[in-house]
């Protein structure tokens, strides 16, 4: 099943602490980029909030924002963090003796001090715990929409995959049809030119000619590279880079087969072939 890379999350929850709130967005990436906005009263759960998200995602950029609003038994039971307190005003008295003029320092200042403020000790567990366990309801959700959105995608792929293997069925079929015309108009031709014909030599230069415009081989490999598609869309895991591979070797074929080709119908079909993949390939870059 494919899971796409775009998503989005919002939960919220009301705990002894306060009101708490995780948000996550995800866009496309190579690779799995996470980055976290959150006060450093939860600092400290960034390693395991991290290794949870890598448990579940393998690529796309993920952007985490926590917000939590404490409840005013919990606002009335906030400490200062005294040793960050001390270190702060011994930094901001260097600073005033260096400079000729300084305005004071306003309390308030001191106090949006990132740290400053924390919760009392013996309820920092309780928090942490309630905050992580939000978290997984976060990601959860996430991972359930990016699911959705894969699901959409791989429908417009196998809907796509069906067109193009129409398209090389037709050209298949039609080929034989576009040998013989080829014979047919080299005939016609060298019988304008000359009188009499050299059959033997004629045969060799058609076989020769024939060799080159051939197109089996392409369409080959166009129903091959079908088929691996259909694998990698049944498949579990995460296969965003293998179907972008195969987009390349599709458009690399479909090339092929338009310089090859030897009447306006299958040069037509390799247009058709290239605008389908191109769809095709939009698609994938969003796949995880």
């Amino acid at each position: 099943m494919l899971c796409s890379m775009t998503g989005f999350a919002r939960v919220e929850d009301t705990c002894e602490q306060g009101n708490l709130c995780w948000e996550a967005r995800s866009v496309n990436h190579r690779y799995l980029d996470i980055s976290f906005r959150m006060p450093e009263e939860v600092r400290s759960l960034e390693v395991q909030l991290r290794n949870h998200l890598k448990s579940r995602l393998a690529r796309g950029k993920i952007d985490c924002a926590f917000r939590y609003r404490m409840t005013e038994t919990q606002t009335a039971e906030l400490e200062l963090n005294e040793p960050l307190l001390g270190s702060l005003l011994q930094q901001i008295r260097s600073v005033s003796e260096k400079l000729p003029v300084s305005a004071p320092v306003a309390p308030t200042d001191i106090l949006a001090w990132p740290g400053m403020i924390q919760a009392v000790e013996r309820d920092r567990e309780s928090f942490h715990a309630a905050c992580f366990n939000l978290f997984e309801k976060a990601v959860e959700q996430l991972s359930d929409m990016r699911a959705a959105e894969g699901q959409r995608i791989e429908k417009v792929l196998r809907d796509k995959c069906g067109d193009v293997r129409a398209i090389v069925r037709s050209v298949r079929t039609r080929h034989p049809q576009v040998v013989t015309a080829i014979r047919e108009k080299l005939q016609q031709r060298i019988e304008e030119l000359m009188e009499a014909v050299d059959q033997t030599r004629f045969e060799q230069e058609l076989v020769y000619l024939v060799q080159k415009m051939d197109i089996m081989e392409e369409l080959d490999r166009l129903d091959s590279h079908l088929d691996e598609m259909a694998s990698v869309l049944a498949g579990a895991e995460a296969s965003g880079r293998r179907l972008d591979f195969l987009m390349q070797e599709f458009h690399r074929e479909a090339n092929t087969l338009g310089a090859k080709s030897a009447d306006a119908e299958t040069s037509q079909a390799s247009i058709d072939l290239k605008v389908l993949i191109e769809q095709m390939r939009e698609q994938v870059q969003n796949v995880e």
